[in-house]
């Protein structure tokens, strides 16, 4: 049976501890979000893209952007938007933003910051796939910081107490629903707009 020699079992250990690093910043973001970094599946992202209009101007937020599979393909499909991914667990967020580097897109910015604490003002359109938890506390925020008019898709969870202006379910194994809404004109806005 063959022995490691010093360096490669200094090499194996600085990998393990690697993944072991990762594994835990993601079980510990997890335990702080409520929710873990899942990436969008190709089908689902074909379907969100095609309910955010291509010719969409202005800033695009993309909350809980985890590994990015759905910001970039947003980034790409609304090239005349600002899209701002937004990602706390540190992992998905370094990957992202790892990734933006290697193969940039002009109109991306990834940042590693808690969405709640961003001012959405302005924003023309938002998408997202939190959990229910966030959605009940995003609805207020979007309400009272998005202009009127402003589309927002959410993958899989609705938003506490909207009505959505259409419901998307794909004919996938999880009937994923993909719901849009739009800011009505009357919500209040900050600064009393």
């Amino acid at each position: 049976m063959a022995t490691l020699g010093t360096t490669e079992a200094v090499l194996f250990l600085l990998v393990l501890g690697g993944l072991l690093a990762g594994l835990g910043s993601i079980v510990l973001s997890t335990l702080r979000t409520g929710i873990s970094p899942m990436p969008t599946s190709p089908r689902v992202r074909r379907e969100v893209l095609g309910l955010v209009p291509s010719d969409t101007r202005g800033v695009v937020l993309e909350l809980g952007a985890g590994w990015g599979t759905l910001a970039f393909a947003l980034a790409d499909h609304c090239p005349q938007a600002q899209v701002v991914a937004y990602e706390l667990s540190p992992l998905p967020a370094g990957f992202c933003a790892l990734r933006q580097r290697l193969a940039p897109r002009p109109n991306l910015r990834v940042a590693r910051e808690d969405f709640f604490r961003a001012s959405f003002a302005g924003a023309s359109a938002v998408v997202c796939y939190l959990y229910p938890g966030a959605m009940a506390k995003l609805g207020p925020k979007l309400l009272a910081e998005l202009p009127a008019g402003a589309r927002v898709v959410s993958h899989t969870f609705a938003l506490h107490g909207w009505r959505p202006v259409h419901t998307h379910r794909l004919d996938d194994l999880y009937r994923t629903p993909l719901y849009v809404y739009e800011v009505p004109a009357s919500a209040p806005r900050a600064g009393g707009e």
